[in-house]
This record gives structure tokens, C-alpha cells and sequence, in this order.
């Protein structure tokens, strides 16, 4: 929850206000091609996005998303989908009116929408669309397509003061992103769109930048703030790159709704953005959206290769586990602490501190590995059925401690 932010609805899901903060994610597929795009927001949805974005680049784009909201009303997911437009979402809106109607949100880039008299009228025309069809917006600022010309006009200001209170130059970019945003939504809320249909955001792939600008953005406004590096990267370099931004941020109390921007590993599940906003709320203490796993790095005292795969094997099949026991009606399970822990030294007092736990016996050690719940010893398990024990375990904790 944000420290001070009105409440913006999106379709059902509220952002901001006493809501929690929403995890959002986009689709990669080709918007025009409605069964895949279909596919991969249901894909999204389930694994724990709670709006999905998706590009409307050109006409097809615009004629397919009817379509797209038709299918997932017919397949029961009622996720919120919202329309990325740059460059020409003035025109797509008014010329598909099925398009508009059909999106639960909107989002503009302020330096995507024309030049001088240009940008006015564009955006005063999108704004209109969003105010007809009574939708939201997120105006989204990203530091790779500023408005070039306020970054020309603080360049000029800074230009004219003394060299010691010029700032730098990645100063002036995280100033000409707060200044963007916050001037168009003046200008939108002059055209008559409500201050409670606008979602803001300003996105840097540097993290110290992205974090100051939404420390000065959240001081001056209190509209909900979007968050999210953008082009982190990819694996663990786009992990870390979105962690260290939206933890610093979200640990003081800025941001409403965040997204990791990820590059997905070829061949990946573009799930994994989604996994990565649900373990940073998780960590922080801010939600629990699925189990946690309390595992060991391993050393000299472990077989590696067997507590590597066990670890593993428990990590993959707790993400499996969780949207089978959301649908089974389950409630709480998302608190559970799973151990696997790989020798004695640390092995039985983390376990005991789980909710359950296996602790391995290490390297030389005997080859029983007890296994604790709740603080008490419940079994000792060993041979190659050790993994499908324990998951069996895990299945009948969950069963009798969080059925409803």
C-alpha cells in the first residue's frame, strides 16, 4: 500500500488507495494474433498478474482487441487488459470505438504522441477517448523518449544558473520525466478527464535515476505511481536491476502497481516477470502470493548434487502446487515456509522454524533425513523415494492446515 495515493479503478482491480500493490505484466505475442495473445494473458493471469498490457501499434492491433476481450470472457478470465499505445493511439481509438470500449485502460507516452501543435492536439484527442468511453489512463514517461522539448527548456534554465547549482545532465532527464508527467495530467484534467482516472509513471533502466524520479514524483502528487526499470535485462542481471529499483522505492512506501521488464531467455515462459514482482512483495513483507522456500547454499558438509536437485525439485513443484491449491479453494497456504536444508549444522533449527522442513544429513553424514512440522520431528525418510515422500508430506500439511 502506498503512503498517500487515491484509488484509480481498472475494470475490478483497484490501484492505489488502501489496495495492495498490484503486479502488472505485457504480453511479447503479436496482438493481431488473438488466440496466442489470449493464451499468454490467461498464462499471466494465473500466474499472479492482475493486469495485463499489450501493445495497439496499427489497425490490425485495434480491430483484433474486441476479439481478444470476446475470447477471455468466453474462457472465464477477467483479468483487466489495457492498450499500450505510442505515436498514433489518438487515431486508433477514434477510428475503432470497439477497441476503446473494449480496453479496461489506456496508456500514453507524453513523447510518443507528435511535436509542438501536434502533441497538443493528439493528446487532447486521446484524453477525449479516454473521457467518452469513461476509462482510466496511465500516463507512462520513459526516459528513452522523453519530451524532448521540456528536456530542451530545463537544459536552457540550467544552462543560465551559477556552475555550482547546475545539475548534471542524468539530473535533468529525471527532472524533464517528473515535469512531463506531471504537465500532462494538468492538460488532461483540463480537457475533463477525473483526477482518479490517471495512473502515472516514469521509467529509467538505471536504477538510481528510476528511483529518484519517483521519490520527486511521489512528493508531488498523489496520484497512484506505477514502478518498474525499464529494458532491465536479462536473467539474473534483469533480476537484480528490477529488484534493487522497486525494493529501495517500495520499502519507503512509493509505488502502487509494479512490473518487471525483463528480457526473456529464448525459449522462457514470459511468466518470470510475474514471479519476480510476486518475490520482491514477498520479501518485503508487503504480500505472499506462494510458499517460500528456506534452503542453504550448500558447502564442503553437502552432496551438492543431491541437495541441489531436491531444492530444486521442491522450489519447481511448490510454484506448480500453488495455482492447484488457489483453485481448491485454499487460503493461507501462500504463508507457508518450506525448508530443505542440507546438513546438520543448520539443517534441524531452520527446519523446526519452518512450517515444514527436510534436512539433508550432508556428506558422510547418516542418510536418513528427518523431517519436522510445526516444530516437532514427524518422520525420517531416505532412498530414492525421499522426494516423492516429502512432496506427499507438503501435500497433506497444506490439506489439513489451509482447506476451508
Amino acid at each position: 500500500m502506498s503512503k498517500h495515493t487515491v484509488e484509480v479503478m481498472v475494470g475490478k482491480v483497484g490501484i492505489g488507495g488502501i489496495n495492495p500493490v498490484r503486479i502488472q505484466s505485457m504480453t511479447n505475442t503479436l496482438t493481431a494474433d488473438v488466440e496466442a495473445t489470449v493464451e499468454q494473458i490467461i498464462e499471466l493471469h494465473e500466474a499472479g498478474s492482475e493486469i495485463v498490457r499489450f501493445t495497439v501499434k496499427d489497425e490490425d492491433d485495434a480491430q483484433a482487441v474486441p476479439h481478444i476481450r470476446k475470447r477471455l470472457v468466453e474462457k472465464g478470465c477477467d483479468v483487466p487488459i489495457v492498450g499500450d499505445f505510442h505515436y498514433n493511439g489518438h487515431l486508433l481509438l477514434t477510428k475503432y470505438p470497439d477497441c476503446a470500449q473494449s480496453l479496461d485502460k489506456f496508456r500514453i507516452n507524453p513523447g510518443n504522441v507528435g511535436s509542438g501543435e501536434h502533441h497538443d492536439q493528439n493528446f487532447v484527442t486521446f484524453i477525449e477517448q479516454a473521457i467518452k468511453y469513461d476509462k482510466p489512463i496511465r500516463i507512462g514517461v520513459n526516459a528513452g523518449s522523453k519530451d524532448e522539448s521540456i528536456f530542451e527548456r530545463l537544459l536552457q534554465e540550467n544552462a543560465a544558473k551559477p556552475s555550482s547549482e547546475q545539475k548534471t545532465s542524468q539530473q535533468l532527464v529525471v527532472d524533464t520525466m517528473v515535469v512531463s508527467a506531471l504537465e500532462s495530467v494538468k492538460m488532461a484534467e483540463r480537457i475533463g478527464l477525473p483526477h482518479n482516472k490517471i495512473v502515472l509513471s516514469v521509467k529509467v533502466s538505471k536504477a538510481p535515476e528510476m528511483i529518484a524520479a519517483n521519490r520527486q514524483l511521489s512528493a508531488l502528487t498523489d496520484l497512484p505511481l506505477h514502478l518498474g526499470v525499464t529494458e532491465a535485462g536479462m536473467g539474473i542481471k534483469g533480476a537484480v536491476a528490477s529488484t534493487a529499483g522497486l525494493s529501495v522505492l517500495l520499502a519507503e512506501g512509493i509505488g502502487d502497481t509494479i512490473r518487471t521488464s525483463l528480457t526473456p531467455s529464448p525459449g522462457s515462459s514470459r511468466t518470470e516477470e510475474v514471479i519476480i514482482c510476486q518475490q520482491v512483495l514477498q520479501f518485503l513483507g508487503m504480500r505472499h502470493s506462494l510458499p517460500t522456500v528456506t534452503s542453504c547454499p550448500g558447502c564442503g558438509r553437502t552432496n551438492s548434487s543431491v541437495f541441489q536437485e531436491i531444492a530444486k525439485e521442491i522450489t519447481d513443484y511448490l510454484l506448480q502446487q500453488t495455482p492447484v491449491w488457489k483453485k481448491k479453494g485454499y487460503r493461507g497456504f501462500e504463508m507457508m515456509v518450506v525448508a530443505v536444508m542440507g546438513c546438520i549444522v543448520n539443517g534441524p533449527g531452520e527446519s523446526k522454524d519452518a512450517n515444514i522442513g527436510l534436512c539433508l544429513p550432508g556428506t558422510g553424514e547418516n542418510s536418513v533425513s528427518p523431517v519436522y512440522a510445526d516444530g516437532k520431528k514427524i518422520a525420517m525418510l531416505s532412498g530414492s523415494s525421499r522426494i516423492a515422500d516429502f512432496k506427499q508430506m507438503i501435500e497433506e500439511y497444506v490439506e489439513s492446515h489451509y482447506r476451508v
